[in-house]
């Protein structure tokens, strides 16, 4: 029952501001009053969606591709006040991945706060996932992790309810398999859904495993794969394999724990946990904190199905631009390696692996013990090579290489696709459509007949098994093979607006004429220029 003497009373209010006092950016009747006939300023709720949720679909950057890049954090914490307190042990000044806090009598605490969107469809797996992720700071310094707060932003009403119990189940579900204590939180209402845990651990001081350890010498390990960042891309667009999606996501609900207690057991020098960075540049901070130079041999770094695919066909997130921005600097690459393969170093990563440096006697049989214990893709991926200034040497074998996709443009069979609707292109002729049209616009057959047909060109023209760029060359060939002046005149400012180069314009353009010919050869040079 809706309260109409609270709903006029507080319109009015909004009304003479002259802006809504739930969000001071819309003028009231805000469009949600309009369409919905609720006023949630005066405590009127909508009924919760039903239906399905992929939360991937709801948030522009993937996981920890949503995380502000390593670069920009240190410019802006620069100048910030150093904590002076004796009891720090470790700190913000050191960039490790938590905090320690000496409590004397041999014993310190270990935190870390952790939170970013959505890298997974399933609301209980992504709830996982933020768990896992969360305590994985606290296992990279060899900690326990005891207790946690939950930190969620929700969209309130806008998306089923159940997807919020989900997400916290699945934390808790996680951080109770991890012997981790939930003891409270905190929700915030907000558009683009975000997850995470402040977690808490135990730690001994003598035992701490930092990032800031590496001899040279060492071997470096990595417990899980690389390329959940360019899966969950990849998934967002509808180009993603079944399988990759769910080994990915597997990968990233796994907790690191298994790992960590081995790594203490055997005495690692240095570890860190590869996340948000990438692995380049939490492997960058590493060595620089370490004072030495490493050497990463790529065809050893363990991957999922589908990420050499993937990159092969530019699939590729604007995250990794970042983080080469960030950290790029010091590494030095292979002639050989094609830019493909190494991209996919500065993928940024959800809930990845821990890369740990163990002297080299070691190696053999910590890794043989992780393999025992279950972290079955740890691999040997580099080493230590001597004191430096952290600089990184990406090394091919020449045992993999990237697969042949003709114009780094994936192919049906290369990628699995799935119909994607989160891009859509519009067709050259509904305009045209629209502005020719003789209805009312009062509803009449005509104006059904023409919205369906424009909503079929649109359609069409969207990328699902044919990516958007196959699509825009495409278009160029059938304008200039049916002469069609406005249409091709889009379509090329549309092609140079995708980065097409006048040699990829006039080879597609060149497709049309072939099937049109010199008519058409001579429309495209007349139009081609205007």
């Amino acid at each position: 029952m809706i309260d109409m003497e609270r709903r006029k009373r507080v319109m009015q209010r909004s009304i003479r501001l002259g802006h809504c006092i739930c969000n001071p950016k819309q003028p009231c009747p805000c469009e949600y009053f309009k369409e919905k006939n609720i006023c949630t300023c005066a405590g009127e709720r909508a009924e919760s969606p039903t239906g399905k949720v992929e939360l991937t679909r709801l948030v522009e950057k993937a996981g920890c591709a949503s995380k502000i890049d390593q670069a920009f954090l240190k410019e802006v914490l620069r100048d910030l006040p150093e904590v002076e307190d004796p009891r720090v042990l470790v700190g913000v000044p050191a960039g490790d991945d938590a905090g320690i806090y000496d409590l004397g009598n041999g014993q310190a605490l270990v935190q870390t706060v952790d939170v970013f969107t959505p890298s997974v469809d399933d609301p209980y797996m992504f709830g996982q996932v933020a768990a896992a992720n969360s305590v994985s700071d606290i296992y990279a310094m060899g900690g326990t992790p005891m207790t946690a707060l939950s930190v969620i932003g929700f969209p309130a009403r806008k998306i089923p309810d159940y997807a919020m119990n989900d997400i916290l189940r699945g934390g808790i579900d996680k951080m109770k398999e991890a012997g981790v204590a939930i003891i409270g939180g905190h929700s915030i209402n907000d558009d683009q859904i975000k997850a995470g845990f402040a977690v808490t651990g135990m730690i001994d001081p003598a035992r701490i495993v930092s990032n800031a350890g590496a001899k040279p010498g060492d071997c470096l390990i990595l417990t899980k794969p690389l390329g959940t960042g360019i899966v969950a891309f990849a998934s967002q667009i509808g180009k993603a394999s079944d399988e990759s999606v769910r080994a990915a996501g597997e990968s990233m609900a796994t907790l690191n724990k298994a790992a960590s207690e081995l790594m203490v057991e055997f005495g690692a020098h240095a570890a860190t946990d590869v996340t948000g960075f990438s692995l380049m540049g939490h492997l960058a901070e590493m060595a620089r904190c370490s004072g030495v130079d490493v050497e990463v041999i790529w065809d050893d770094i363990p991957l999922f199905e589908g990420v050499l695919e993937y990159a092969a066909g530019g699939i590729l997130p604007g995250a990794l631009e970042r983080n080469k921005e960030s950290c790029g600097r010091v590494v030095t690459a292979d002639e050989s390696l094609p830019q493909e393969m190494v991209d996919i170093c500065f993928d940024a990563q959800t809930s990845g692996g821990l890369l740990i440096a163990i002297a080299a006697s070691d190696c053999e049989e910590f890794l043989k013990a992780l393999h025992d214990a279950g972290v079955e893709h740890a691999a040997v991926v580099g080493k230590v090579l001597e004191k430096g200034t952290g600089r990184i040497f990406l090394r091919a074998t020449g045992r993999r290489r990237i697969p042949t996709i003709d114009k780094g443009k994936p192919s049906a069979a290369a990628v699995p696709v799935k119909p994607q609707a989160a891009t859509e292109e519009v067709a050259c002729c509904a305009d045209a459509v629209t502005s020719t049209s003789s209805g009312d616009g009062n509803g009449s057959p005509m104006d059904e007949v023409k919205a369906r047909f424009n909503a079929f060109l649109s359609a069409a023209s969207s990328p699902h098994g044919l990516d958007a760029y196959t699509k825009q060359a495409m278009a160029i060939a059938l304008s200039v093979a049916t002469r069609c002046e406005p249409c091709l005149k889009m379509h090329l400012a549309n092609a140079r607006k995708k980065g097409f180069t006048q040699a990829e314009i006039d080879e597609a353009a060149w497709m049309g004429i072939s099937f049109a010919g010199s008519p058409a050869m001579v429309f495209y040079e007349q139009t081609k220029g205007q």
